[in-house]
């Protein structure tokens, strides 16, 4: 629960929130208990996509801070420190690889003091067979569409390059600069972390498994809505529901979702019940990306009526847009 004191209530659903599936765990993001100041924590929602024969394009979610400010992060291949960031870049380009070979990734953040804050999880990427003699590059990506999706996100979406081996990974570029990588079976993104009432131009590039790069497509120009986000669906859980089951003389509101296709992974939400902020759920390990499902105890009492819904926390360390709210009674059928 974030700003609300708990409650008699809210202790209960604190006890309770071990139900969820996988390793899911929920915090109250109050300060340490002790006073003092706590290293970063493991950054979440770390991701690797092989981008090419000898690269693979490592992401991970901003880390918020935990006593000092965090100010970079370090990516380890193995045990080998191969890069170093700083805070408000969340991906790089691990080049020098080999091809056709699985290489294990962690990343770790760091704070003003110089304190290192634990590895992330493991991530693997398998880099692809390299191609003799390629010396071309793909075609430039097609007919690149945007637009804005409230006023910290945009949409964006292409049709496939064509190469004679194949594209492995597509780059995003605003202005001049890489900002985003996905596979090369995908032709569209989210992309997130933008400025309210801000102008900006996208394009996009293929590239092979030989690192050939292909020329960029259309530019596309886009203006973010000023002020609030104003419910842009894009960061929005997506198909959410809602109801109620119970158990042992007790009910619990189960909710199921499709998490929202950002540049990243999402790994903590945020569930208002009411009206009000209940409880903040954080994956520990890798976070759903097709459906998620969550449950928490709402009482003992049928026949009372809630409403509920959710929002992400996206990578970026901003909050999504919230899902569609849905009413549930304790004790309904269905």
């Amino acid at each position: 629960m974030r700003g609300v004191p708990p409650t008699a209530s809210s202790r209960r659903l604190l006890a309770l929130c071990a139900v969820v599936l996988l390793a899911v765990s929920c915090r109250w993001g109050g300060p340490d208990d002790t006073g003092g100041e706590r290293p970063p924590g493991a950054p979440t929602g770390v991701t690797a996509q092989a981008g090419s024969a000898t690269s693979v394009h490592v992401m991970w979610n901003r880390v918020a801070p935990a006593g000092s400010e965090v100010t970079g992060y370090e990516v380890y291949r193995g045990d080998t420190k191969v890069k170093e960031v700083p805070a408000a870049t969340h991906m790089v380009d691990v080049s020098r690889l080999r091809p056709a070979t699985t290489y294990v990734f962690t990343v770790r953040a760091r704070d003003a003091d110089g304190r290192l804050g634990p590895p992330s999880r493991e991530v693997r990427a398998t880099t692809p067979a390299a191609a003799r003699a390629d010396t071309r590059p793909p075609t430039a990506p097609g007919a690149l569409e945007g637009r804005a999706a409230g006023s910290r996100a945009a949409q964006l979406s292409w049709s496939a390059a064509r190469d004679d081996r194949g594209v492995v990974s597509y780059d995003l570029y605003q202005g001049r600069t890489k900002i985003h990588s996905v596979g090369g079976n995908q032709t569209a993104a989210v992309v997130t972390g933008l400025r309210p009432g801000t102008r900006y131009s996208f394009t996009v590039r293929a590239r092979d498994a030989a690192d050939n790069l292909s020329p960029p497509g259309r530019v596309v120009r886009l203006t973010t809505a000023d002020g609030a986000d104003g419910g842009a669906t894009a960061t929005a859980p997506a198909d959410f529901r809602a109801t109620t089951r119970s158990s042992g003389g007790a009910y619990y509101i189960v909710l199921s979702w499709v998490p929202p296709r950002v540049d990243g992974t999402v790994t903590e939400y945020e569930v208002r019940l009411d009206g009000r902020p209940v409880t903040s759920l954080v994956y520990g390990g890798e976070a759903p990306r097709d459906r998620a499902t969550y449950r928490f105890y709402a009482g003992e009492e049928a026949g009372v009526t809630h409403r509920v819904r959710i929002r992400p926390l996206l990578p970026d360390g901003t909050w999504g847009a919230f899902s569609a709210e849905r009413t549930v009674t304790t004790g309904a059928a269905g």
